[in-house]
């Protein structure tokens, strides 16, 4: 099943669900904030990503941290602080169970084949 993970309340990822809604894929959508964010799921995003990637420096929770909370990033310091305020993690990730995805642009959905990831 193809998994999107985002926040609710995030634009960008009410218009991956609605591009998902109004091709009829079949998806289940994971709340990052509300339903949480497992170690070992992040480290499947790292892992498939990168975490300079997934990391999202232009976020507002990103202007929000320290100087010294952004200074001398490693994978594990930007791991460390993306568990602890998962909105730093740019948003939406579509799991398609064999690919993972990050960001939504109009059209990007549809170049994918998500109907044969669900059949």
């Amino acid at each position: 099943m193809i998994t999107l993970y985002g926040i609710k309340n995030c634009d960008t990822c009410k218009k991956a669900r609605q591009a998902l809604e109004q091709n009829r894929i079949e998806h289940r959508f994971h709340d990052l904030r509300a339903d949480g964010l497992a170690p070992e799921l992040l480290q499947r995003f790292i892992d498939g990503l990168g975490w300079e990637k997934l990391l999202n420096k232009s976020s507002t929770s990103w202007r929000q941290l320290s100087p010294e909370q952004q200074a001398d990033l490693t994978r594990e310091k930007a791991a460390r602080l993306m568990l602890e305020t998962p909105t730093l993690i740019k948003r939406p990730i579509l799991d398609t169970g064999s690919a993972l995805h990050i960001g939504f642009k109009a059209g990007h959905y549809d170049s994918l084949n998500l109907t044969e990831a669900t059949g």
